[in-house]
C-alpha cells in the first residue's frame, strides 16, 4: 500500500527533487517523515537517475541527519513511542539517500562524522542511528577500516551492559552491519569476539539480542559462501549461549538461547560436516561437537536437552517432574561406556540444574537438588573440574535453603530429612572418586565455602554430618583445620543450642576423620579443640571424647613440631607437650607483669581440655586396675599448678597474673572434669583432680582473706579479679561439702573473718569527704563477697551454723538503706582507670560511662541476694524490730524500685525476695501486690529474645506469682491480684505462641504443686484456677514451617541418643509443646472421682471443656483436617476421654445433652472416633440415658445427614453397652429396628454403617438367644447375605470389605483399650492427624515433673491398635458419598439400596434423575463425558455444567456433589444440573476410575503441550471420549498423565501459556461436537458405557 502511495504522488508531480523539497519543510512529524522515506524507496527501486545525487546529499545532510540529531539529542520531548516511529523512519530515509546519491563518499563520509560524534561523547544515539542507516551502505574493500571501527564501537556500547537508550541503538546497528553479509559480517564478529567474555548478567543479554538477530549469518544453512564466519567453531558463541541457558535473568534472554543453541543443532544436521569447538580452558570436552556418524545420538540428546529447558520455564513442579527422567538419559548419553570419559561438556548438565536452583519455586528446587544429589547412585560420573565447581557453588547456595530439608509427605517424627541423608551419600561417595590430586583441593574449598555465608542452623548440621560421613583420609593441613574452626566460630553464634552442639560434634569427627596429623602440630589442634564448646558438644565422658582420646593416641607420635619460637612447646609426644604446656602457662610473660587487667580465660581452658585429654589418653594405654600410673601422670601436669598454689598464702610477692592464671586453671580443670555421661565407676581421675585441689586449700583460703579483706582491691578492673577468688571459694566449699565437713576446715575458718570484714567495709563512712575510687571498689567486692557467703549457707547445710547470726544482720540492714547505690567517684581519682570491658587500664572513665552503672547494679543485686537469705533463714526478723528492720511494705516499694534499675540478668534475688513477701502483704496491700505482679512481668518477658536470662527469670517469676500461698490469697479475695493473675496466664499463652516452652515452666510449677495439695486430698486452689488446666489440655499452636523444621531436625537429633555427644551433654528441657498437654493430662490422671475437691474438680473443668466446644464449633461452620480448630476439637474430646468416665450420674444428667448434641456436629473423623467412644463409655456405666441413643435416630432429616453414622458407630458396639443391664432383649430388639430402619437410606455410607450395625447387633441377638427376634431371621440374613454376596458389584463389596475391616469396628474394644496410648496415640494416628498430635507413651513416661500414677490403667502396655495401619475407608461427616478409594461411579451397586425384608434379585439399576428428564424431553446426548473433578472453583465448575449441558455431553464428573449448592455455581450453571447428569468422583479415585474407563473402550486424551502433543485442529476425536480436566493451579497430577492414550494442544498465538480451564474445556467440547456430528436423540448411556478421554488443563 505504501509503494502504491508513493508511485501516486511521483505520477502527480514530475518533479521528484520539488516534491521531497516540500517535505523537508514544515514540522517533521511521523507521518511526514514516513512518507519521505517511502518516496525515497521508491526513487532507489526506480534506479540510478531516479534523483540528481546533489538533491539525495541535500535531502540528508540539509535534513535528515539534522532530524535525527535534534529527535535523539536531551531535549526531545514527545513521547517514547512517536520519538521511536520518527527516528526509524529518518533512519531508513537516510539509507536511502546514501544509495542515491551514487557517490560512494557520502556514505563514508557520514559515517566518520558520526563516529567523531561518538567518540566525543555527544550524541551518541544521534550518531548510531546515522551509523545504523550508512552502515549497510559502506564499501566492503574501499572502506574495510572504517567498518571495522564501526563494528567495534557498537560492540563496545552495545555489549557495555548499563541499559542505556544507545546501547539498544549500538544492538540494532551491529545487527544491521552483520546482516549485510561478506566483510561487514567478518568484521561486526571479529568485534564481538574481541569484546571478552561475558561479565554480566547486563552483557550477556545485548550479546545475544546481536547473535540472534545474526542467526542465520552466523550459522548460515548448507550451501553458504564460503568465508563467513561459523559460530559455531568459536568458544565464545558457545560460552554465551550456556551462560544465557543458565544464568540468565529475563525469560527473553534465555529465549534467545535456546533459539540458538536449536538454529546450531539444526544447521549441523543439514550441512551433514564434522564440526568441533574445543573448550578454551582446555578442562574437559568440546563444548561443543558434531559427527555426521553419530548424528541420530547427538540429534536425541539436543532435542532432549532443549526440550528439558523449555519445560523448566513452566515453572511449575508437576509439569517439570515427569520429565526429569529424560534427565537421566542426557547423563547415559553425555559419558561413553567404553573409555568412561565425557563425550558432552558437563557444563550444559549444569545449566539445567542451575535453573532449577534458581527458581523461585522451592518445591522445583528441591527436586532439582534432589536428582542431582542421586547422580552418583545410579552411576558414577567421571571427575571434572566443572561439576567441581557447580558442587561448591551453585549447590552449596542451594542447599542454605533450611526449607529443603522437611520430611516428606507421611515420614515420621524424628526420622531425619531426606534430602540430609542424600547429601550425605551423595558427598561420600564423590570425595571417594575424586582423584587424589583433586580431593585434598575440593574439601579445603568446600569447607572454606561454609565460613563464607551466614548459614542457618539446619543447613550447616546436615552439611557438617555429610563431612563426618566422609572415610577417613588424611586431607586436610592447617588450613583446613582453621576453616573448621571459622565455621564453628563464626557460621554457628546464632544457632539453636542443640543444633549447634551436634555440628560441632560432627565437625570434630571431620577434623579426626580427614586430617593429615603430619602437617598440624598439637599446639595448633589444641587452639582448634578449644574452640569447641564442652557444654554443646566436647564433654568429658561422651563418646564424642572417647573418641578423641583414641584418636591422639593412635597418632600422638606423627603430630609435626610447633613452629619455631615456642621452643617448650616442640614436643610431638601428648604427654610432653602437656607438660610443657602447663610450664608455659604458669609462667607469667615479663611483658604482662604491668598489665592490670584479667588474664584471658580461652588460655585456661585450652590448658585445662588438654590436661584431662593427656591424662584420659594415659588411662588407655594402663592395663585395668592400674591406677597408680594415671596418678602419676596427673600429678607431673599438676605439679607446677599445686606448686603455685601452695605459695598463695605464705609468699606475698607472687606477681598478681600468675596467681590469677593459677586459679583460672584450677577452676577450669574442676569444670571440664565433670563428667558429662554415665560411665564406669573406674574412672578416678575426677577423685585424684579433687584430693590433689583440697591438698592446697589452705593456702588458696588464705590467699583470697587477705585480697579480699584487707584493701587490696581498688580498680575497676579489680572486680573481675574479686569474682575470680569468689569462684574459686565457691568451688572449695562445694569439694569439702562433697568430701564431708570436718572439723578446722579451711573454708568453715574463713567465713567468719570474711564476714566480719565484709560488714566492717560496708558499715564505714567518711565523713565530709567524697567517696574515692579505691574505698567504693572495696565496698563493691565486700557486698560481692557477702553475697556468696550467704549463698553457700543457703546451699550448703555443713556451713549455716556458723554463716550469719541475727545481729551482725540487723546492724548492717540498718546502716545500709536498700537499693542503696555507689555514689561515682571523684573525675580526678577515675583519671588512668579503666571502665568495665574496656582494654586498657589507661583509659579513662568518663563521666556517664555505663562502666559504673554495671557496678553499681551488681551492688544492688548483691544487696537483693543477702536480703533473700535473711528473708528465707531469719523469718521472725521480718516484721519491724528496734533495730530498724524495714517493714514488709517498704522492702516491696524497694524491691520494685530495685527492678525499674537492675538489668534482666540481675533480677532472681529480688523476685525470690517477692516471693517470700506477697503472701505477708496481699491482705493489706492487694495494690503493692499487683503492682508487683505487673512490673515482674514487663521485667521477665522483655527479656525473651535472651535465653541465658529468659528461662531463669521465667522460672523465678513463675514460682513467686504462681506460689500456692499467693493463689490461695489471691482467690480468697476475688479482688485486683486475682484478675492480674488471671490476666499474666493468658499473657504467658500468648507469649508461647512465638516462644516455645513458656507455658511448659508455668503449667509444670503448678501441677507439681498441686500434686501434693492433691495428694493431701485437696484442690482448692486449683478449682480457683481450672481455667489454667483447660488451656493446657487444649494448647498447642500450628507452627509456621520454618518452626516446625526446628522442631523436626530437633527431634531427629535427640532420636541419635548418646551416638550424638550433644544430646549427652545437653539435658532435654523438655520444652516441647506437646509436654504442655503432657504435664496437664498426667495431673488429671492423678485425681480420684471418689474425693469429694477432685470430684468437683473434675466437673468443672468438663463444663469449661463442652462450652469450649460449643463455642470453636459454632465459630466455624467448616474447618479442615488438621486445621488448628481442629486439633482444638480433638484435643478436648481427648481430655473428656480421659475425664468423664471418672464421674458420677448426677454430674452427667447435666451434660448428656451436650454430649449427644456434639454427635450431631460436623466433625472430622478422629473427633467423631472420640465423641463415639465417649458416649459408648457413658452408656455403658449409665444405661439410664440408653433412651437419650434411641431418641438421636428420631431427629429430623436435616439434622441426621450430618450425624447418623455416629450413632450408628456406637450401636455397632453394643456389646458392650448392654453389660451392665440385666434385661437386655428389649435393647437388642429396639436396636435391630433402628438399624434395619436405616438400612433403607438413601445415602450409601450411611447404609453401610446401618449393615455394620446391624450385623453386629444380629451376631449378638443370636449369641443371646432372643427368641422375639426369631421372626426376622430369614429376612435379616438374606439381607445381610445379599451384602455380602455383591460379586458383580463393581466396587461395591470392595467398600462393604473395607468398612467391616475398619479399626473401630474389626479391632477397637471401648475398655480393653482405655488408655493413654490409645487416646493420644493410636487413635489420632489412625483416623489422619498430623504426626505433631500424636503423644506416645514413652513421653509421658519421660515427663517426671509431674509423677505417674503406678499400677494405673492409664500406662497399660502396648495396645494392639499400635500395630495397625490407617485404613483406607475414614469416616465422613455431611453425608458424603464415599471416601477417595471407593465412588459410587466405579460400581452399580454402590449406590443400591438393600431392603432386608425383599430378599430377593437385585433390582434394575436405578436410572439417574437427570438423564430421565432430558430423555423425556428428547434431548440429543453424545458419547462424551467430561471430568473435573480436580477442579476447585465453583464460578469454573458451574460455567462448565452449563457448557457441557448446552453441547449434549452425557455426563459431569466433579469431586463432591455438594458444590450444586454453592451459589456461584448456581449463578453460572443457570439451572443446566438439572438436565445434565453430574457423577462424583473424588480425586484419589480418579486412577481407578480412568482404568475402568479404558476398559469400557473410552480413548483417554490429555490436553497438554508435550514433546509428541498433537494439536487440536488436526487431531480427530474417537466417539467415546472422557475429557479429564486439570486443577486451576497445578493442572494434571503426574500420576495420572501417564495414564493418557494421546495428549491434545490448543494452537496459541500469545506470550500467556495456558487458558482459563473452563474455556480450555469449552474450545475441546465444540471441537469434538463439530466432528462428531449431530448427536443421537435417545437416553445417554450409562456411566459403565462411557469411554474416557483425559483432558490435562490449568488455569
Amino acid at each position: 500500500m505504501e509503494s502504491v502511495l508513493a508511485e501516486l504522488l511521483l505520477s502527480q508531480d514530475r518533479d521528484p527533487q520539488a516534491l521531497l523539497g516540500s517535505l523537508c519543510r514544515g514540522e517533521a512529524s511521523a507521518e511526514r517523515v514516513e512518507t519521505l522515506r517511502f518516496l525515497l524507496q521508491r526513487l532507489e527501486d526506480r534506479g540510478a537517475g531516479a534523483l540528481p545525487e546533489a538533491a539525495a546529499r541535500e535531502v540528508a545532510a540539509g535534513f535528515l541527519v539534522p532530524l535525527l540529531r535534534g529527535r535523539a539529542g536531551p531535549g526531545a520531548s514527545e513521547a517514547p513511542g512517536q520519538r521511536r516511529r520518527v527516528l526509524r523512519a529518518a533512519g531508513a530515509a537516510l539509507r536511502s539517500c546514501a544509495r542515491l546519491a551514487g557517490a560512494p563518499p557520502l556514505a563514508a563520509a557520514l559515517a566518520e562524522e558520526a563516529l567523531r560524534e561518538l567518540r566525543a561523547a555527544r550524541g551518541a544515539e544521534a550518531a548510531l542511528e546515522v551509523l545504523a542507516a550508512v552502515g549497510p551502505c559502506l564499501r566492503p574493500r574501499e572502506d574495510g577500516p572504517l567498518l571495522e571501527r564501526v563494528a567495534r564501537a557498537a560492540a563496545a556500547l552495545a555489549l557495555g551492559g548499563d541499559a542505556r537508550p544507545e546501547d539498544a541503538a549500538a544492538a540494532r546497528l551491529l545487527s544491521a552491519l552483520g546482516q549485510g553479509g561478506g566483510a561487514a559480517l567478518r568484521a561486526v564478529w571479529g568485534a564481538l569476539a574481541a569484546a571478552g567474555a561475558p561479565s554480566g548478567p547486563g552483557r550477556l543479554g545485548p550479546e545475544l539480542q546481536v547473535l540472534s538477530a545474526l542467526a542465520e549469518q552466523l550459522l548460515p544453512e548448507p550451501g553458504a559462501r564460503h568465508g563467513d564466519p561459523d559460530a559455531r567453531r568459536c568458544g565464545r558463541f558457545w560460552k554465551t549461549v550456556r551462560d544465557g541457558l543458565g544464568g540468565a535473568e529475563d525469560g527473553l534472554t534465555r529465549r534467545r538461547a535456546r533459539f540458538l543453541l536449536r538454529r546450531a543443532v539444526e544447521v549441523s544436521a543439514g550441512t551433514g560436516a564434522d564440526c568441533a569447538c574445543a573448550d578454551p580452558a582446555g578442562t574437559g570436552p568440546s563444548l561443543f561437537w558434531w559427527s555426521e556418524k553419530k548424528k541420530d545420538e547427538l540429534l536425541k540428546f539436543w532435542e532432549t536437552y532443549i526440550l528439558i529447558m523449555e519445560t523448566l520455564e513452566g515453572n511449575q513442579i508437576h509439569v517439570i517432574k515427569p520429565v526429569l527422567p529424560k534427565l537421566n538419559s542426557l547423563f547415559e548419553y553425555a559419558v561413553s561406556e567404553e573409555n568412561g570419559c565425557w563425550l558432552f561438556h558437563p557444563s550444559w548438565h549444569m545449566c539445567i540444574y542451575k535453573r532449577m536452583f534458581e527458581s523461585e519455586n522451592k518445591s522445583l528446587t528441591k527436586e532439582g537438588v534432589t536428582h542431582f544429589l542421586e547422580l552418583y547412585e545410579m552411576k558414577p560420573l567421571p571427575f571434572s573440574p566443572e561439576l567441581s565447581e557447580f558442587i561448591i557453588g551453585p549447590l552449596m547456595d542451594a542447599l542454605s535453603e533450611s526449607s529443603l530439608y522437611g520430611r516428606s509427605p507421611g515420614q515420621l517424627v524424628g526420622s531425619g530429612s531426606p534430602l540430609g541423608l542424600k547429601l550425605q551419600t551423595f558427598l561420600v561417595t564423590y570425595v571417594s572418586l575424586l582423584p587424589e590430586d583433586v580431593k585434598r583441593s575440593f574439601l579445603l574449598r568446600f569447607l572454606q565455602r561454609m565460613t563464607d555465608r551466614h548459614w542457618c542452623a539446619v543447613p550447616i548440621l546436615f552439611l557438617s554430618k555429610a563431612l563426618a560421613g566422609v572415610p577417613r583420609w588424611t586431607a586436610l593441613g592447617v588450613e583446613g583445620l582453621l576453616a573448621l574452626r571459622d565455621v564453628m566460630q563464626c557460621t554457628m553464634i546464632t544457632h539453636q543450642t542443640l543444633l549447634r552442639g551436634a555440628a560441632q560434634c560432627y565437625l570434630l569427627q571431620t577434623a579426626m576423620h580427614l586430617l593429615d596429623v603430619e602437617k598440624v602440630s598439637l599446639s595448633e589442634v589444641s587452639t582448634f579443640l578449644v574452640s569447641l564448646r564442652q557444654e554443646e558438644s566436647l564433654g568429658r565422658g561422651t563418646t564424642l571424647w572417647t573418641e578423641l582420646c583414641e584418636w591422639l593416641h593412635a597418632n600422638e607420635a606423627c603430630f609435626r613440631q610447633s613452629p619455631a619460637g615456642s621452643e617448650d612447646l616442640q614436643e610431638t609426644s601428648l604427654n610432653g607437650f602437656v607438660k610443657s604446656l602447663v610450664q608455659e602457662y604458669i609462667r607469667s610473660p615479663a611483658w604482662e607483669k604491668e598489665s592490670c587487667y584479667m588474664p584471658d580465660w580461652s588460655e585456661a581452658r585450652l590448658t585445662a581440655l588438654m590436661v584431662l585429654l593427656a591424662v584420659d589418653v594415659e588411662g588407655m594405654k594402663t592395663p585395668f586396675g592400674e591406677t597408680r600410673r594415671t596418678q602419676n601422670v596427673l600429678r607431673i601436669f599438676l605439679d607446677p599448678l599445686l606448686d603455685a598454689l601452695g605459695k598463695l598464702g605464705t609468699n606475698a610477692y607472687v606477681p598478681l597474673l600468675r596467681a590469677d592464671r593459677c586459679l583460672q586453671l584450677l577452676l577450669k580443670l574442676l569444670h571440664t572434669c565433670t563428667v558429662s555421661a554415665p560411665t564406669s565407676q573406674d574412672d578416678e581421675v575426677p577423685a585424684l583432680l579433687e584430693s590433689s585441689v583440697l591438698s592446697a586449700t589452705e593456702s588458696v583460703a588464705q590467699f583470697i582473706l587477705r585480697r579480699l579483706t584487707v584493701d587490696e582491691l581498688q580498680s575497676v578492673a579489680d572486680l573481675e579479679r574479686g569474682r575470680l577468688y569468689l569462684l574459686v571459694f565457691s568451688q572449695l566449699a562445694s569439694l569439702h561439702a562433697k568430701a564431708g565437713w570436718k572439723r578446722g576446715n579451711p573454708v568453715c575458718r574463713l567465713i567468719p573473718p570474711l564476714k566480719n570484714a565484709c560488714i566492717r567495709h560496708l558499715q564505714q563512712t567518711a565523713e565530709g569527704q567524697e567517696p574515692t575510687l579505691a574505698r567504693q571498689i572495696q565496698r563493691a567486692v565486700s557486698m560481692a563477697t557477702l553475697a556468696t557467703v550467704c549463698e553457700l549457707a543457703d546451699q550448703q547445710p555443713g556451713l549455716r551454723p556458723e554463716s550469719l547470726d541475727a545481729g551482725p544482720v540487723d546492724r548492717l540492714l540498718s546502716a545500709l538503706p536498700l537499693n542503696q547505690t555507689l555514689q561515682k567517684p571523684l573525675a580526678e581519682e577515675q583519671s588512668g582507670l579503666p571502665s568495665l570491658g574496656s582494654s586498657s587500664c589507661l583509659e579513662e572513665l568518663p563521666p556517664g560511662a555505663q562502666g559504673w552503672g554495671r557496678v553499681v547494679a551488681q551492688f544492688i543485686h548483691d544487696q537483693w541476694v543477702c536480703l533473700s537469705y535473711l528473708l528465707k533463714s531469719h523469718q521472725a526478723l521480718v516484721p519491724g524490730t528496734e533495730s530498724g528492720v524495714l517493714e514488709p511494705a517498704e522492702m516491696m516499694r524497694a524491691a520494685l524500685d530495685a527492678l525499674a534499675v537492675l538489668p534482666a540478668d540481675g533480677v532472681l534475688p529480688v523476685f525470690r525476695c517477692m516471693k517470700m513477701l506477697v503472701p505477708r502483704l496481699l491482705a493489706s496491700s492487694e495494690s503493692l501486690c499487683t503492682e508487683s505482679f505487673d512490673a515482674a512481668w514487663k521485667v521477665t518477658s522483655s527479656g525473651s529474645n535472651t535465653r541465658l536470662v529468659f528461662w531463669p527469670n521465667l522460672k523465678a517469676f513463675v514460682q513467686f506469682v504462681f506460689d500456692d500461698k499467693v493463689l490461695t490469697a489471691a482467690a480468697k479475695l476475688k479482688g485486683q491480684a486475682y484478675l492480674k493473675i488471671k490476666e499474666i496466664i493468658h499473657k504467658v499463652i500468648d507469649l508461647s505462641a512465638v516462644r516455645t516452652g513458656v507455658f511448659n515452666v508455668l503449667i509444670a510449677h503448678c501441677c507439681r504443686s498441686w500434686v501434693l495439695s492433691a495428694s493431701q486430698g485437696a484442690l482448692t486452689v486449683a478449682k480457683n484456677y481450672c481455667e489454667l488446666v483447660l488451656e493446657a489440655c487444649v494448647f498447642g499452636p500450628v507452627f509456621r514451617r520454618d518452626q516446625r523444621l526446628i522442631q523436626d531436625v530437633q527431634t531427629y537429633i535427640e532420636s541419635l541418643g548418646p551416638e550424638c555427644a550433644a544430646n549427652v551433654v545437653m539435658e532435654s528441657t523438655k520444652r516441647e509443646d506437646c509436654y504442655v498437654r503432657i504435664c496437664a493430662v498426667k495431673f488429671l490422671c492423678l485425681l480420684e472421682g471418689s474425693n469429694v475437691s477432685h470430684r468437683l474438680f473434675m466437673e468443672d473443668l468438663v463444663t469449661k471443656l463442652l462450652d469450649k466446644d460449643e463455642l470453636v464449633s459454632t465459630s466455624r461452620a467448616r474447618y479442615y483436617e488438621n486445621s488448628l480448630q481442629h486439633r482444638v476439637k480433638n484435643r478436648i474430646w481427648q481430655t473428656l476421654l480421659v475425664l468423664l468416665p471418672r464421674l458420677d450420674q448426677n454430674f452427667l444428667n447435666g451434660v448428656i445433652d451436650k454430649i449427644f448434641q456434639a454427635g450431631f456436629t460436623n466433625n472430622q473423623a478422629s473427633i467423631k472416633y472420640s465423641v463415639e467412644w465417649v458416649i459408648i463409655l457413658v452408656l455403658h456405666k449409665f444405661p439410664q440415658f440408653l433412651p437419650k441413643l434411641w431418641a438421636c435416630f428420631s431427629s429430623g432429616e436435616e439434622k441426621l445427614k450430618t450425624s447418623i453414622c455416629t450413632f450408628l458407630s456406637v450401636l455397632s458396639h453394643l456389646d458392650i453397652i448392654v453389660q451392665n443391664i440385666p434385661e437386655k432383649k428389649p435393647v437388642l430388639k429396639q436396636a435391630l429396628a433402628v438399624a434395619m430402619q436405616w438400612c433403607l437410606s438413601h445415602n450409601f455410607s450411611v447404609r453401610l454403617y446401618a449393615l455394620v450395625a446391624l450385623k453386629k447387633v444380629w451376631r449378638l441377638c443370636c449369641a443371646m438367644g432372643v427368641e422375639e427376634c426369631a421372626v426376622w431371621t430369614s429376612v435379616i440374613e438374606r439381607g445381610l447375605g445379599q451384602a455380602e454376596g455383591l460379586h458383580t458389584a463393581g466396587n461395591a463389596r470392595r467398600n462393604w470389605q473395607r468398612v467391616q475391616d475398619h479399626f473401630f469396628f474389626a479391632h477397637f474394644h471401648p475398655l480393653e483399650d482405655y488408655c493413654l496410648e490409645t487416646i493420644f496415640h493410636a487413635l489420632p494416628r489412625l483416623s489422619g492427624l498430623v504426626e505433631e498430635e500424636w503423644l506416645p507413651l514413652d513421653r509421658f513416661c519421660s515427663f517426671t515433673d509431674v509423677p505417674s500414677c503406678a499400677g494405673s490403667r492409664w500406662l497399660l502396655p502396648r495396645t494392639p491398635l499400635l500395630e495397625l495401619r490407617p485404613g483406607e475407608w475414614s469416616q465422613q461427616d455431611a453425608g458424603s458419598a464415599l471416601d477417595d478409594a471407593g465412588s459410587p461411579v466405579e460400581g452399580a451397586n454402590v449406590q443400591k439400596k438393600v431392603i432386608p425384608w425383599r430378599p430377593g434379585a437385585p433390582e434394575a439399576e436405578l436410572e439417574v434423575e437427570a438423564q430421565g428428564r432430558a430423555a423425556r424431553l428428547g434431548k440429543a446426548v453424545s458419547r462424551l463425558v467430561v471430568v473435573a473433578s480436580l477442579v476447585d472453583k465453583p464460578t469454573n465448575l458451574g460455567a462448565l455444567c452449563r457448557t457441557c449441558e448446552v453441547f449434549g455431553a452425557a455426563a459431569l464428573v466433579v469431586g463432591s456433589l455438594q458444590c450444586v449448592q454453592d451459589r456461584q455455581f448456581q449463578h453460572l450453571s443457570v439451572s443446566a444440573e438439572q438436565w445434565l447428569p453430574l457423577v462424583e468422583v473424588k480425586p484419589a479415585q480418579l486412577g481407578d476410575y480412568l482404568q475402568q474407563k479404558k476398559a469400557e473402550g473410552y480413548t483417554v486424551i490429555g490436553a497438554e503441550q508435550t514433546a509428541r502433543s498433537a494439536t487440536l485442529d488436526q487431531y480427530c476425536f474417537p466417539e467415546k471420549s472422557l475429557l479429564l480436566l486439570g486443577n486451576e493451579r497445578e493442572g494434571i497430577p503426574a500420576r495420572l498423565i501417564q495414564q493418557l492414550d494421546v495428549c491434545v494442544e490448543i494452537p496459541q498465538q500469545g506470550v500467556v501459556r495456558s487458558l482459563n480451564v473452563h474455556v480450555s474445556a469449552a474450545l475441546l467440547i465444540w471441537e469434538y461436537t463439530r466432528q462428531r456430528g449431530k448427536p443421537t436423540r435417545h437416553a445417554p448411556p450409562s456411566t459403565e458405557q462411557s469411554g474416557s478421554s483425559e483432558m490435562c488443563w490449568k488455569e
